[in-house]
């Protein structure tokens, strides 16, 4: 079992900047793929950013692209999600995910992932 805590998120003002940090609690994720996905009330969970285990593959979804950027620590065991230029329409709740089985890649779809954090609010104002 993995255990995932976000944490990072907060109110900031359109254009702001954010960094959310996601690390398990007392497992190391070094070999898993990891994907951070948001979702906002009455919308379905959407992916923003991924990364493979070893961090050479990386997706970052069109609406974010040149704003967003998915990193991993291996000494530190955390993942990390910059997100700049930040808009209104970003707010949602983020959750990072995580899976053991998805080889040497990424998967976009939140159905491929096992383990869920608790998610962390990013609430972007006008």
């Amino acid at each position: 079992q993995v255990q995932l805590i976000e944490s990072g998120g907060g109110l900031v003002q359109a254009g702001g900047s954010l960094r959310l940090s996601c690390a398990p609690s007392g497992r190391t994720i070094t070999s898993y793929a990891m994907g951070w996905f948001r979702q906002a009330p009455g919308k379905q969970r959407d992916i923003v950013a991924a990364i493979s285990w070893s961090g050479d593959r990386r997706y970052v979804a069109d609406s974010v692209k040149d704003r967003v950027t998915i990193s991993r620590d291996r000494a530190k065991n955390t993942i990390y999600l910059q997100m700049n230029s930040l808009k209104p329409e970003d707010t949602a709740i983020y959750y990072c995910a995580a899976d053991k089985n998805l080889g040497s890649g990424y998967q976009m779809d939140p159905r491929e992932y096992t383990y869920w954090g608790q998610g962390t609010q990013v609430t972007v104002s006008s």
